[in-house]
């Protein structure tokens, strides 16, 4: 039940991120009072001086907006928004003692766990004990669009859990794929190819999961895929060009500072896939140049020797 309007309940986005700080600007810029936390005191400190997150969200002005690296704020909230990265959910709420329990929450992160191969609501329904009502209960999902939707930020609903966290996840390994060959200055019909064979794989594996298949032509599916693949602001596909040009992993890593969340997905996504029986060989590819420094060269040709298939199986 909700009894009054989201904007009204006391909402905190956990994690100052690029994502979370731009969720929570967009919040107070529709005139709420969001609370922008993260654990992390120097930088919630350094944003209080400056007025802008300069690790995560160079050049945006960030005025009246409450901030805050103490959890008892998240305890405290009635509405939480996640943008913690995947790998570091199952850990960070039990380590910052944020208890969930009765509150609405909604999620902003994307990817599949290692190890568990979870998603994200998987994640949280497993360890926290929440529950999914806001995906499943129309009216909790009518209200949550609401709240995001403004003239230039437009929010659609959607009952297809699994196909979008499938979607939401899968395109990143994929943008990592096509940042490698554009890296290596092949051409677009490559690169066109490469992304519409890389929708075919997170269609594979999403239906394989419980998925409706026409989720991936929309917009958690062809279009997440389309801009994480295309952006320039794409860390993904950024991370692609780096090895497509002819960087090393961990020199990518260890020069990056925002989480490249296709790096950790295409582990669990390939190891997903042997578990089902599932083919999905460019994620195999992006998994084995990460993984076992395989040579993007290689990769290429090795997928341009598969057995050859229809397009449609």
């Amino acid at each position: 039940m909700i009894d009054e309007p989201l904007y009204l309940k006391k909402i905190v986005v956990v994690g100052a991120g690029g994502w979370g700080t731009a969720l929570a600007l967009l919040l107070k810029n529709k005139g709420y009072s969001p609370v922008l936390y993260s654990y992390d005191s120097q930088l919630i400190e350094s944003i209080k001086q400056t007025r802008q997150n300069l690790i995560y969200l160079k050049d945006i002005e960030i005025e009246d907006l409450e901030l805050s690296s103490d959890s008892e704020c998240v305890n405290q909230a009635d509405v939480v928004i996640n943008t913690v990265p995947t790998q570091f959910i199952r850990q960070f709420y039990k380590k910052n003692n944020i208890n969930l329990t009765n509150k609405i929450l909604i999620n902003g992160s994307k990817g599949l766990e290692n190890e568990t191969f979870h998603t994200i609501s998987q994640i949280f329904t497993s360890e926290y004990n929440v529950h999914l009502e806001t995906s499943n209960n129309k009216n909790l999902a009518k209200s949550v669009q609401d709240l995001f939707s403004t003239e230039l930020f437009r929010v659609y609903t959607a009952t297809d859990l699994i196909g979008c966290e499938i979607g939401g996840s899968l395109k990143n390994v994929i943008a990592i794929a096509s940042g490698i060959v554009s890296g290596m200055g092949i051409g677009d019909n490559a690169r066109a190819a490469l992304i519409t064979r890389g929708l075919a794989e997170i269609t594979r594996l999403g239906v394989q999961l419980g998925a409706n298949p026409m989720t991936f032509s929309g917009l958690s599916g062809l279009g997440d895929l389309f801009v994480t693949c295309d952006s320039k602001h794409s860390r993904n596909r950024t991370f692609g060009e780096r090895i497509g040009m002819g960087q090393s992993t961990s020199q990518i890593l260890f020069e990056n500072k925002m989480v490249t969340e296709g790096v950790y997905t295409s582990k669990s996504a390939y190891l997903l896939s042997l578990k089902l029986g599932i083919d999905l060989p460019i994620t195999y590819q992006v998994y084995s140049i990460i993984y076992e420094n395989k040579k993007p060269t290689d990769a290429i040709k090795d997928l341009f020797n598969r057995d050859a298939k229809q397009e449609i199986y």
